[in-house]
């Protein structure tokens, strides 16, 4: 049986990546609206999360992974390290810019950097503190990208204040 599921996998690893992103990030975004308590479930926006998911985050992930592991082969503490920064200084800020642009965009919301300008900052942070310590434990892959998607959410979702966005504007008139 193992067998059986995990020939598809190996035979075709770039659909199989693709695939578990957007699982992944549709599961996501389906558990943070359970946990949020919504009266119902928005489905047009786990949608666009799927498509950012499929779209961008799937194909990006498996290129760049493969493109790290060949550059850096290997598990030696010194490529992993390499191979982390390399994630964490490249990858993520792309990813998370992705993620906040394409879903703003597919919601068809007019100022499409909104989210990204309010949230960036504060994702990626809490990514350097969360992902760094995952990698390097392997411990629960799925559980963890679970959580992270979830937390993405939660930030996605809360309201922009007018105040840093009325003192942002007035910061670069001055500048």
């Amino acid at each position: 049986m193992r067998d059986a599921l995990l020939t598809p996998v190996r035979r075709f690893p770039w659909a199989t990546n693709v695939t578990l992103y957007g699982c992944l990030f549709a599961g996501g975004d389906f558990v943070h609206q359970l946990f949020s308590r919504k009266e119902r479930v928005d489905w047009t926006h786990t949608r666009n999360v799927a498509v950012v998911a499929f779209g961008f985050h799937g194909n990006f992930n498996f290129f760049w992974m493969r493109f790290l592991e060949r550059r850096f082969p290997g598990n030696a503490q010194r490529s992993v390290l390499r191979k982390l920064l390399l994630d964490q200084t490249l990858a993520a800020p792309l990813a998370i810019s992705a993620f906040y642009t394409g879903v703003s965009f597919m919601e068809g919301r007019e100022e499409v950097l909104q989210d990204w300008r309010e949230k960036f900052l504060n994702t990626y942070k809490t990514g350097l503190m969360y992902w760094p310590f995952m990698q390097q434990s392997g411990d629960g892959t799925v559980t963890a990208a679970l959580d992270w998607i979830r937390d993405m959410e939660d930030k996605r979702q809360e309201p922009i204040s007018r105040t840093d966005s009325a003192e942002r504007r007035s910061c670069s008139k001055k500048d």
